[in-house]
């Protein structure tokens, strides 16, 4: 356990890092994304869709605030569309996420792990409770990308990954764009709540979770 959770925390650190960088330089702020999308909804809509795939995709490389983009994606194009794209770029990332670290991943797993027993123990680890990682890793930011390294590092059966990613993704970007499609300037509150309940729901998950695991390992002690 000590070795995947040093693994995923390094994974962390390094996404955790994009967002300090890009904090300090201000390149990408919420005020900012907000002002391309003001931008953009003069044109086309199909312009506002590839702005939005895009920037879900850059998650995966520099913190992207996800949830204000969704519900700003549904702001602007309305609750079908917006979920569409939030879907494509949100399953880009993971998918890129996922196929970057089952080709490479193995260099970083080596270079953190040194024992091979427990390189061994960390991949089967993950195997065991990754699933319900990518389920609820919408929790929190960061952890979305970091289970979708995880789970190309340790080699999840790829249709495996598709399907918890989409589980995951897909309610979470559909509630999120729809919220932000009732959503205006003079009352935000349907976007506010939805994104303290959405992370609410997630963390109760978490907690369920970890009170199931603790009482299993107590049963097998």
């Amino acid at each position: 356990m000590t070795s995947l959770v040093k693994v995923m925390l390094t994974l962390a650190v390094f996404f955790a890092s994009t967002f300090v960088v890009l904090k300090s330089t201000g390149l990408v702020t919420v005020s900012k994304v907000e002002a391309w999308f003001e931008m953009t909804k003069s044109v086309d809509a199909i312009y506002v869709c590839v702005v939005i795939v895009l920037l879900l995709f850059a998650d995966l490389f520099i913190a992207i605030p996800t949830l204000t983009v969704m519900l700003l994606a549904g702001f602007f194009l309305g609750p079908l569309v917006g979920s569409i794209s939030a879907v494509i770029g949100l399953s880009l990332a993971g998918g890129c996420g996922y196929g970057l670290s089952r080709r490479y991943g193995h260099f970083l797993l080596n270079f953190l792990v040194n024992d091979q027993q427990k390189r061994a123990d960390t991949v089967n680890m993950f195997q065991q409770h990754g699933a319900v990682v990518i389920l609820l890793s919408r929790a929190t930011p960061i952890l979305p990308e970091v289970s979708a390294c995880m789970a190309g590092m340790t080699k999840m059966p790829f249709m495996k990954f598709c399907i918890l990613w989409l589980v995951s993704t897909v309610p979470y970007a559909v509630i999120a764009c729809y919220a932000g499609s009732i959503s205006s300037v003079e009352n935000p509150k349907p976007a506010i709540f939805t994104a303290i309940g959405l992370t609410a729901l997630f963390w109760s998950g978490w907690f369920v979770f970890s009170k199931v695991t603790k009482a299993k390992r107590q049963l097998l002690t």
